[in-house]
């Protein structure tokens, strides 16, 4: 079944082009359409254009419908085109002409706009929580390990002292600034485009602010052109959403993932975590933190993709917007499946509290030496060259037990400050 079918035959193999995967996509906004569809059945209903008899009968077979998603019983047969063909047919098939009418002043195109700013929406929101989530661990771990010292380096030459109270901070307060961006994608798919039918509106009394606040949108998009327009704009700002989470937590992994391997042993993961060799016996690989990379790595690589995709189309409606879903729809599973393992993971994180102890880092205190000396009296450039000098003659005598303790600490308040912007975006 197409809604666009007018008796008129199909080649099979441009139906089978067309319609391409959208069958398994459209899954994941199924819900959304019944939502939607209620929503814009209670409408019609509201101006006439849907008897009570109608609207009763309607709202149990979507209620049902639902009730099949929910439990993944729900199912899209090859005779369908898509979700919406499929949910307009199985009303159809059981409340007759009432299921026919649903169609009355919408379109596909804003069938599948009001599905996928309402799956984005959400979507959106749970990655909100979930960086969120992520983000207090990393204050806790902060908390635990505040003044446990870590080697910081710089051109991957060892260079101040830092602690793991500062990194694991460090993670949970840039998170706050990939949650602006996740804020921003949700301002622009927060805008109800139902009603823009074929992206020219429709010569129905429809009223649009009925189902804008129906289906819990903060507005509505009011130019009919613009709605149509949307679509790309959406799924852009939701994929530069998830690409400012995904480069964040890749580059989390991968002080993991450095950070365990022997060379460094600066932190450990439970054997349970990790993963072993088909022939050395001794591995313990971080394979859950490698893939987080790998997997956050493609997703920085979407909003380039989905860009590709648009960046040359006129206003109006074209087929290639279909592709879109493609991308997004995986790269959400993806980014989602990332964070939860993080979030599992890095709680079993055990720090080393002794990697101090190693000769390699004797030079860590430099700094701390010299700003002694400027304390002193001696002037910065002077105290510089003396450290220098002493350090290449081999005179310098490092003092690891700085007096200063601040050094490469992070104290409560700054946590607190860090974890009330967490709470404020």
């Amino acid at each position: 079944m197409k809604l666009w079918d007018k008796g008129l035959p199909t080649d099979q193999k441009i139906d089978m082009f067309t319609v391409g995967n959208d069958r398994q996509l459209d899954l994941v906004i199924a819900k959304y359409d019944v939502q939607a569809t209620q929503a814009h059945a209670d409408m019609l209903h509201s101006i006439g254009l849907l008897s009570d008899t109608d609207i009763a009968a309607i709202t149990k077979e979507l209620g049902i419908l639902s009730e099949s998603i929910a439990e993944g019983t729900f199912s899209i047969e090859a005779q369908f085109e898509d979700v919406h063909s499929k949910i307009e047919f199985e009303l159809t098939q059981k409340i007759g002409d009432a299921g026919k009418r649903i169609h009355t002043a919408r379109s596909r195109n804003d069938q599948v706009l009001v599905a996928m700013h309402l799956y984005l929406k959400d979507e959106l929101s749970q990655l909100k929580t979930m960086v969120k989530e992520l983000s207090h661990n990393l204050l806790d771990s902060a908390a635990k390990y505040a003044d446990v010292l870590l080697p910081g380096y710089t051109h991957l030459q060892i260079a101040m002292p830092s602690s793991f109270g500062l990194w694991f901070s460090a993670y949970a307060e840039s998170f706050v600034d990939d949650l602006q961006f996740v804020n921003a994608a949700l301002s622009v798919v927060d805008q109800n485009p139902l009603g823009s039918a074929a992206g020219y509106g429709s010569s129905f009394p429809i009223d649009r602010e009925h189902t804008t606040q129906a289906l819990g949108f903060e507005t509505l998009k009011y130019n009919v052109v613009a709605a149509q327009m949307s679509r790309g704009k959406s799924e852009k700002s939701t994929a530069f959403a998830m690409s400012s989470i995904a480069s964040t937590l890749s580059k989390l992994a991968m002080d993991v993932c450095l950070y365990m391997s022997q060379n460094f042993d600066f932190m450990s993961i439970p054997s349970e975590l990790t993963t072993g060799s088909s022939i050395m016996p001794h591995k313990k690989n971080p394979d859950v933190f490698e893939l987080i990379r790998g997997k956050c790595n493609k997703i920085q690589a979407l909003p380039y993709e989905l860009t590709l995709l648009t960046n040359n189309l006129p206003s109006g409606y074209h087929r290639d917007l279909q592709l879109l879903k493609e991308g997004i729809v995986p790269a959400i599973q993806d980014l989602k499946a990332s964070l939860e393992m993080a979030i599992y993971a890095l709680k079993s994180v055990t720090v080393n509290t002794a990697i101090l102890d190693d000769d390699k880092y004797d030079y860590l205190f430099s700094v701390d030496t010299l700003n002694e000396l400027v304390m002193q009296g001696m002037s910065f450039r002077d105290a510089y060259v003396k450290i220098g000098l002493d350090i290449e003659q081999g005179n310098y005598k490092p003092e690891k037990n700085t007096k200063h303790s601040h050094i490469g600490s992070i104290n409560n308040l700054c946590l607190d400050r860090i974890k009330a912007k967490i709470e404020a975006v």
